[in-house]
């Protein structure tokens, strides 16, 4: 895949909770696990280890951050993280709330469903929230 075709590098509907020159972390709505976010790193770069240290610290203190802010919006059970870009070979992280009850827990979210799926809602203002508060804790 070259940047061309790349989703990250030429997104269209996102809903971006935060970004600064270096990335973004975006919320993905139409996840059935509510909660989960991604941070993006703008430039088209496929592993963690092609970052310097300085841009490997700062990606990575995004990512705490936003699953910092879902853990007190949202308490959920367990936070996942992962970065796998197989098939999107763009540096990005998922940041996925769990819940005891959604229809995967305790297994991975790319299994199979292990029931149907949860009825867990977001608050209203779930997007503002996120927005605001990763502009106090990261910065405008």
């Amino acid at each position: 895949m070259n940047n061309e075709s790349c989703v990250y590098c030429h997104p269209t509907d996102e809903i971006v909770l935060w970004q600064n020159p270096l990335c973004r972390a975006i919320f993905i709505a139409d996840s059935p696990f509510p909660g989960w976010c991604r941070v993006v790193w703008h430039e088209h770069i496929a592993e963690l280890s092609d970052l310097r240290d300085d841009q490997r610290n700062s990606i990575m203190a995004v990512v705490a951050q936003v699953e910092a802010q879902l853990r007190q919006l949202l308490t959920p059970a367990k936070i996942n993280i992962a970065s796998l870009g197989t098939a999107l070979p763009h540096l990005h992280w998922h940041i996925i709330p769990r819940y005891l009850d959604d229809s995967h827990f305790p297994e991975p979210v790319w299994s199979a469903a292990l029931r149907a799926p949860t009825t867990k809602t977001l608050p209203e203002n779930f997007i503002e929230l996120m927005q605001e508060r990763l502009a106090i804790t990261l910065g405008a």
